[in-house]
């Protein structure tokens, strides 16, 4: 998957040591990365999953 521009967002309630993830939303997937890592790669997943994932974390 080819990521273009994509617009990274951080969670407000990330670290403030800047320890966080974050995320981009791209056709049909989500987009995560480490935010002090940003170049070390990406992870894309669907967004169902993402939205799976989401809602274990929240249970």
């Amino acid at each position: 998957m080819r990521l273009e521009e994509p617009i990274w967002r951080r969670s407000s309630r990330s670290a403030e040591n800047g320890n966080c993830v974050e995320v981009a939303l791209t056709a049909g997937h989500v987009a995560v990365r480490d935010s002090k890592r940003p170049g070390d790669g990406v992870l894309a997943i669907t967004v169902t999953d993402w939205r799976a994932v989401v809602e274990q974390l929240r249970s």
